[in-house]
C-alpha cells in the first residue's frame, strides 16, 4: 500500500483520494490572488480547510499562473514562513510548501512545513533536490515545459502522455539518486502548465496511464482556464466544472486532488468511492 512519510505522521493512500487544499498568499494568483494575502485571513482559511477535511494544506507565496511575475526568494519567504509558523500546533494535517526554490523550501521546512510541491519537477533550481533529500520531505514532481512566463506559448507534443511520463520518470530517477525516499515521491502531470485545452482533457481522460510510474498521482484541475473555456465562465464560476473534472480524475486513479474547494470536493470523493466500491451481484 502506498503511503507518505511526514515528519510527524504517516498518510496512507488507501484507495480513497486525499485532498490537498490550496492556500495562495499572493496578490496575483489567478483565482484567489489577494484574497488571503492578509496573514490573519490566510490563517483563518487554513483552519477552515483543515476543518472541512483537507488531508494536506499547500501554501504558496508566488503565483505560477501563465505570465506571472517572478518573486524573489526573500519576498516569498516573508509571505509564507510567518503563516506556516502560526499554523504549527494549530492544525494536525501536514503543511506543504508550493515552491521550486531551494531557499524557500529550506526555510519553510524549518518553520514547520513537511512537504514540497515543485511545479518544475526539479528543473528550475538544481539545489532543491538536495534540500528535499536532506530533510526527508515528501515531494511532488510536476511536469511543465517551461517557466510560467512562457509555458503557454503554443505548447506542442508529438505524444502527450508518453512525453509527460518520460519527463516524470527522469525526475523520479533524479530524486531517488539524490537520496529522496522512493515512497515520498508523488507525480503530477501538470494540468495547465504548458498544455492546451485538448491536452488537459486528454490527461484527465488517460490519468490511469500514469500509474505505470509506480508513484502516487496528484492532479490539480481546480478552477483552471480549460474549465473556463469549456463553460465560458470566469474563475469564480468554475466550481461545478472543477467538481466534474475532479470526479473523473478520482475515478481514473488520482490519489491526491489539489483543490481550492475542500468541502465540496470531499463530497465528490465520497460518492465516487462509494460507486467504485460496489460489489458485483
Amino acid at each position: 500500500m502506498k503511503h507518505l512519510i511526514f515528519k510527524n505522521q504517516v498518510l496512507e493512500l488507501n484507495g480513497i483520494p486525499r485532498i490537498m487544499g490550496i492556500l495562495n498568499v499572493t496578490p496575483d494568483s489567478f483565482y484567489d490572488g489577494g484574497r488571503y494575502f492578509d496573514r490573519s485571513q490566510a490563517r483563518d482559511q487554513a483552519l477552515r480547510m483543515a476543518d472541512e477535511g483537507a488531508d494536506i494544506l499547500d501554501i504558496g507565496g508566488e503565483s505560477t499562473r501563465p505570465g506571472a511575475e517572478v518573486v524573489s526568494p526573500e519576498e516569498e519567504i516573508q509571505r509564507v514562513v510567518p503563516l506556516i509558523e502560526s499554523l504549527v500546533g494549530k492544525i494536525s494535517i501536514p503543511i506543504s510548501i508550493d515552491t521550486y526554490k531551494a531557499q524557500v523550501a529550506r526555510a519553510s521546512l524549518a518553520a514547520g512545513a513537511e512537504m514540497v510541491n515543485d511545479i518544475s519537477g526539479l528543473t528550475f533550481d538544481p539545489e532543491l533536490v538536495s534540500v528535499v533529500a536532506e530533510l526527508g520531505a515528501p515531494v511532488v514532481l510536476m511536469h511543465t515545459i517551461g517557466r510560467p512566463q512562457v509555458m503557454q506559448g503554443n505548447p506542442v507534443y508529438r505524444d502527450l502522455i508518453k512525453e509527460i511520463k518520460e519527463f516524470l520518470a527522469g525526475a523520479i530517477q533524479k530524486a531517488e539518486r539524490s537520496g529522496v525516499k522512493p515512497e515520498n515521491i508523488i507525480v503530477d502531470p501538470g494540468i495547465g502548465f504548458g498544455k492546451t485545452l485538448e491536452h488537459n482533457l486528454e490527461i484527465i481522460n488517460r490519468l490511469a496511464d500514469f500509474q505505470d510510474l509506480g508513484k502516487p498521482v496528484m492532479i490539480g484541475p481546480s478552477r483552471k482556464s480549460f474549465i473556463g473555456r469549456i463553460l465560458d465562465e470566469p474563475a469564480g464560476e468554475r466550481l461545478e466544472g472543477t467538481l466534474a473534472a475532479v470526479a473523473i480524475a478520482a475515478w481514473n486513479g488520482a490519489e491526491i486532488l489539489r483543490v481550492h474547494d475542500v468541502r465540496e470536493t470531499r463530497k465528490v470523493v465520497r460518492i465516487v468511492t462509494a460507486i467504485k466500491n460496489v460489489k458485483s451481484q
